[in-house]
């Protein structure tokens, strides 16, 4: 039977067949393997786009919605699944998204349209949505001390930056000797594999303190977020006065202001807004979410851009990523070791954000040429700074609000991480059409083209999407030489867009961060008495 703790009460019973934690060095590694496994789509899905847009004949709205259809059901499930896991148990949660997740695999692996393929990931999404605030609750549970906690954290950003980097090089290495169904397995296999293991190892726990699903709040969440990105994706595709696109945002504005007073009235919200009472957590929330905009945003750039510009292959697209989220591995550790040390978070945070910025503005600097050293050493720039920011944002937010509000604090910011992941896809995919149509008739008048050979190329782009751009095959080779280098030089605008809304974010971001959290000590804690009444 449940207990419920009062406001000020500095500890909370534990429930009737709460187990007490074991295994902790295991708990931790089971609760990494299982973020590695939500983000090895992440990235590997967005590396093979070119690929499967050849296999599939998928558009880019297509190609949006492959990535989209990942991320809406994790951003708008997250909060939903971090509280069915106080209530039912954090171990079954995660779990049962480690079975979604193969599921889900399962389906993309049988695949044989776009539509199926967006299926699987939307159980995929769905494993997602649970095994995020799933782990971090159950590295709360065995790391309750701050310091250990914040090296646990750590870690467990090493191993997502380890789900983002292998996800393209195995997708990669399998396309090159196998159909791209194949590049689900993996995913398939750690999952299973790894659920069976949690099921003898990990202890169940669940929260002290009695909840109640908001079932009110978690339609409005989903109808909100997959309102805007539908608006998003639409107004790009077709007109932004277009009734789908102007459906959606109308849908958004409406579903929004409606979601902020219903949590506000419920007696147990989904997502307790007073959380953000913190300036740290608010802080912490709103550069997750524009960081995430700008890094997965860029990743779907660049993949397109070395894809369909460069040629590259899903191996080659995933070498040429791999410093941009292998240095969340490599550092991942280091970090953990200045935030055990007592080095402020915020330091690390807005660092990490500057440095990123100014590496995403150096995107800014590609041609449609650019050598794979030149673009390396950018991205690795980029890489750097992600890297020594993504761990203090997590501590940040878990540290700002009271420990018994851990698996609330974990699972609002893995939501807006989500948030951020889905809007980036789908607006710079939005900038990238835009830009290079704007971009092409220029690139076209300059390349000695005559002009029904221009109307013939920008009509093929314009009809069948940019990607088609790729493969044009006009009349002569000197010809089709000539409209791929226009072609090229068009998608390279486009890239350079991406690169200023990418930067200018991260910079703001970094701005905000060091208004709100501070660059000289770590976020304030809050104690339980700072929120009224007792936040679930």
């Amino acid at each position: 039977m449940q207990t419920t703790a009062s406001p000020g009460s500095p500890q909370t019973p534990a429930i009737s067949g709460q187990a007490p934690p074991r295994r902790p060095a295991a708990t931790v590694a089971l609760a990494c393997v299982g973020v590695l496994v939500s983000y090895l789509p992440v990235v590997g899905v967005s590396t093979s786009l070119p690929v499967l847009q050849q296999a599939l004949g998928a558009s880019t709205v297509g190609l949006q919605w492959i990535t989209d259809a990942f991320i809406l059901p994790t951003a708008a499930l997250l909060l939903t699944c971090g509280m069915i896991g106080d209530l039912y148990g954090r171990k079954k949660v995660y779990l049962a998204g480690l079975l979604l997740s193969a599921l889900g695999s399962l389906v993309c692996l049988t695949a044989d349209g776009v539509a199926r393929v967006c299926a699987g990931q939307a159980l995929t999404g769905i494993g997602t949505a649970a095994l995020l605030p799933s782990t971090l609750a159950l590295i709360s549970q065995v790391r309750p001390a701050p310091r250990e906690r914040a090296t646990a954290i750590a870690l467990w950003t090493a191993a997502l930056g380890l789900g983002l980097t292998l996800g393209p090089l195995v997708n990669g290495l399998i396309v090159q000797h196998a159909s791209w169904r194949w590049m689900f397995l993996p995913a398939l296999l750690v999952a299973v594999v790894t659920a069976v293991t949690g099921a003898f190892v990990l202890a169940e726990s669940r929260s002290t303190r009695e909840r109640h699903l908001d079932l009110p709040g978690q339609l409005l969440a989903i109808v909100a977020v997959t309102a805007l990105v539908f608006g998003v994706i639409e107004g790009g595709s077709a007109d932004w006065g277009s009734t789908q696109s102007l459906l959606g945002f109308g849908v958004a504005a409406l579903a929004l202001p409606a979601f902020a007073v219903v949590e506000l009235r419920s007696r147990c919200p989904m997502l307790d807004l007073r959380l953000f009472a913190s300036p740290a957590f608010s802080g912490a929330a709103f550069v997750m979410a524009l960081t995430l905009f700008a890094q997965v945003g860029l990743v779907f750039a660049l993949s397109e851009y070395f894809g369909l510009v460069h040629h590259a292959s899903t191996w080659d697209i995933g070498l040429r990523l791999l410093a941009l989220n292998g240095f969340t591995v490599v550092l991942g550790p280091l970090v953990g070791r200045l935030l055990r040390r007592s080095t402020p978070p915020g330091l690390l945070l807005v660092s990490g954000l500057v440095v990123g910025g100014i590496g995403a503005l150096c995107v800014g600097l590609f041609h449609a040429d650019t050598g794979t050293g030149t673009a390396a050493l950018v991205i690795a720039v980029l890489g750097i700074g992600i890297a020594l920011a993504m761990a203090p944002i997590t501590t940040i937010a878990m540290d700002s609000l009271p420990g018994r509000l851990a698996s609330t604090a974990g699972a609002a910011n893995s939501a807006l991480r989500q948030i951020g992941s889905a809007l980036g896809p789908a607006v710079f995919g939005v900038v990238l059409t835009e830009r290079t149509l704007s971009a092409l008739p220029g690139h076209l008048a300059d390349s000695g083209l005559d002009p029904a050979a221009q109307g013939q190329v920008h009509g093929m782009v314009s009809e069948a999407g940019i990607q088609a751009g790729a493969f044009l095959h006009l009349g002569s080779a000197r010809d089709t030489a000539r409209a791929l280098t226009a072609y090229g030089d068009s998608f390279t605008a486009a890239l350079h867009t991406c690169a200023l809304v990418g930067g200018i974010g991260m910079l703001l971001a970094a701005a905000v961060a060091a208004v709100t959290v501070g660059v000289r000590s770590g976020a304030a804690h809050r104690g339980p008495g700072d929120y009224g009444r007792s936040a679930p």
